[in-house]
């Protein structure tokens, strides 16, 4: 017991005895700084002085960029680079879906599944449930005065006149003989133009490609749409050399003569027009001769 504390003691001791730092002049011996320190007071300062470099350092390498020097540490352009591809990606995703929806309403009515007859009624009983009794309004003079000035500025305005005068011009997507021309009566849509297989088929006007791809019945089929709501359609092609998305200028090569489908009969184009939904007959707007 005794002995434990002669050795607390002695070690209290040494921690506590002081010892004095002098700095002299080598030349004069002159004393220039002295400072009375213990080994504790060593301790302490050590400890403290390691404490604040650690903590120094982590400040340093968590709030300014050199931590992107450290492995496992992403920089900040790259984060905001990958950012911005994740939201450009939700977008096309998002274009993306919009597109296969129009495509998907749109191919009935291309291929025939939907007819003109039942577009009809669908658009006639449409337009019935919008008529107003107009006797039954009860309209004062106030309320008509103002009527026919919206309605002769709806009906003279510039934006509608000049939506009117723009007009499309087609060129024939293929010259050569028409096998079958365009019956509505036996449900043939559009025109069959004969050539010999390999033989370029082009745009018949600027537009862009909706659809580009393979269909059982009709084999290689490419769509376009132009303005003033026309769609063109090529049908029964060998080769399709636009996809979809892609824009088109009048006269550019987009597909090849084929035979493919299950519907064909030789080496052809089967060539149609719409406008709004209805099929027109294309040789009413083009020469293929």
């Amino acid at each position: 017991m005794a002995q434990n504390i002669k050795k607390k003691g002695k070690l209290k001791h040494k921690l506590t005895n002081k010892f004095r730092l002098v700095v002299l002049n080598e030349d004069t011996f002159q004393e220039r700084f002295s400072l009375k320190l213990s080994r504790l007071n060593v301790f302490v300062l050590s400890g403290f002085f390691s404490i604040l470099l650690i903590s120094g350092t982590i400040l340093l390498i968590a709030f300014t960029p050199l931590k992107e020097y450290i492995p496992g540490y992403s920089s900040t352009e790259l984060k905001r680079k990958a950012a911005d591809l994740t939201f450009e990606a939700d977008s096309l995703k998002l274009k993306l879906a919009i597109l296969e929806n129009y495509t998907k309403a749109l191919k009935p009515v291309l291929t025939g599944d939907i007819e003109p007859e039942s577009i009809d009624s669908i658009q006639n009983e449409a337009m019935a449930n919008q008529l107003i009794d107009e006797s039954q309004l009860n309209a004062t003079k106030e309320d008509s005065i103002f009527r026919e000035k919206i309605e002769s500025e709806t009906r003279f305005s510039l934006l509608n006149s000049s939506k009117s005068n723009v007009k499309i011009v087609f060129f024939a997507p293929l010259n050569g003989e028409i096998s079958q021309s365009f019956e509505s009566t036996s449900k043939h849509f559009a025109v069959d133009i004969t050539a010999k297989t390999g033989e370029p088929i082009k745009a018949t006007a600027d537009g862009t490609v909706i659809f580009s791809g393979w269909t059982t019945e009709t084999g290689y089929v490419i769509i376009l749409r132009h303005a003033n709501e026309y769609i063109s359609v090529y049908k029964h092609n060998g080769n399709l050399l636009k996809q979809q998305g892609d824009f088109v200028k009048s006269g550019e090569v987009i597909a090849t003569v084929g035979s493919t489908g299950e519907l064909t009969t030789g080496p052809h184009l089967h060539f149609e027009l719409w406008n709004g939904g209805y099929a027109v007959n294309p040789t009413n707007f083009i020469d293929f001769k």
